[in-house]
């Protein structure tokens, strides 16, 4: 492994994977606020949340700043509210 790669918390993670976890933590509804896009708010799913995000630049890196805030709090050990 290169040292980019083990600087790069999301090196080895998909999309796929991002979405599941946020979505175990924060449930669609919550997840629509913090991120509103259409695929959140009306009749959530993951198969066509992955479609959207593959296809929209901007969404998904809005979900992989979400990720990375998410997996920042697990280190500290912190919940937020």
């Amino acid at each position: 492994m290169t040292a980019a790669h083990s600087n790069n918390p999301l090196h080895g993670v998909t999309l796929a994977m991002m979405l599941e976890q946020l979505v175990e933590r924060f449930g669609w509804d919550e997840l629509s606020q913090s991120i509103p896009i259409r695929c959140f708010l009306f009749d959530p799913s993951i198969k066509s949340s992955l479609q959207f995000l593959r296809k929209t630049p901007w969404a998904r890196t809005k979900v992989e700043n979400l990720y990375l805030d998410f997996l920042s709090e697990q280190d500290s050990g912190q919940e937020s509210p």
